[in-house]
């Protein structure tokens, strides 16, 4: 199994949810991820996973994708509480196994990624997935006549840890072509406020990035916002519905975190799609 910086990428997300997980008092249950894990370590060479498996992740950082996830699986069940049988789409999916998380029973569920990613998530699972795979760039919008072959209404869009490292072009393009193909939908994504995105600030981020997980993919923010309300006017009948920060969840560790001022930083934006009730 060969693997690009963006596998690689996925599998330190993977691997953080895994450490969090195997905790005496775990911040989120993820059995599926320790199986997953498991599963790469039998199917990649020695040579290709060296250091992929062994590399220390900072608690800091496992702790802020657990909870980021738990965010976006309560997310996931809400919209599904108030839309059953409706359509839940995670964008840039990784190797996430949110599926198994959440009450998938009363949802049409997607992953969507590079084939690449998607091609080594179908060998991971095989007959253990009860949902559907889409191997294409969530830029490539040929994926939404897929997930609106049954209906265009009650859509759940995820994109977390994805945007940022969009151009801000594609991202405005995306928005206006969701709101000219959703109905009464809803997408939760992850921002990063727009100093992020250039200068020494982006010089410094990427550094950062790096470090955490000493790889190239996924390590420089692209798109950034000033505020929630830009969003609005990505596209016609895109509104606002909620934000929430990593540093307001009572688990955010160090606890000091919350009292810096940096929850517009890094944050997530729950806006809907022509339609009040999603």
């Amino acid at each position: 199994m060969k693997l690009s910086d963006v596998s690689k990428t996925a599998i330190a997300t993977l691997r953080g949810r895994v450490i969090e997980s195997r905790r005496e008092h775990p911040l989120i249950a993820d059995p599926m991820a320790e199986y997953c894990l498991e599963r790469f370590k039998t199917l990649v060479p020695d040579a290709e996973g060296e250091g992929i498996f062994t590399r220390r992740l900072s608690r800091r950082l496992t702790i802020h994708l657990a909870i980021r996830a738990r965010k976006y699986d309560s997310i996931a069940d809400e919209f599904i509480k108030k839309n059953p049988m409706c359509t839940v789409v995670n964008l840039g999916c990784g190797f996430d196994t949110r599926y198994w998380r959440i009450d998938n029973r009363k949802c049409r569920y997607f992953d969507l990624d590079l084939p690449e990613v998607v091609e080594i998530k179908r060998e991971l699972l095989k007959d253990k997935l009860g949902y559907q795979l889409i191997g294409r760039s969530v830029l490539d919008p040929s994926w939404i006549r897929t997930v609106t072959e049954k209906s265009d209404s009650n859509i759940l869009l995820l994109a977390e840890g994805l945007f940022m490292y969009l151009d801000k072009s594609d991202v405005v393009n995306l928005f206006r072509i969701f709101s000219e193909s959703f109905t009464h939908s809803q997408i939760a994504l992850e921002v990063v406020t727009e100093k992020y995105t250039s200068g020494m600030w982006k010089k410094i981020v990427t550094a950062k990035i790096k470090q955490q997980l000493g790889l190239e993919a996924g390590s420089s923010y692209n798109f950034g916002i000033k505020n929630a309300a830009e969003i609005e006017t990505y596209g016609a009948g895109i509104k606002i519905a909620g934000e929430w920060s990593y540093v307001e969840d009572p688990d955010t560790r160090p606890r000091i975190l919350k009292y810096l001022g940096i929850s517009r930083t890094q944050w997530t934006v729950i806006a809907a799609i022509n339609g009040e009730n999603a």
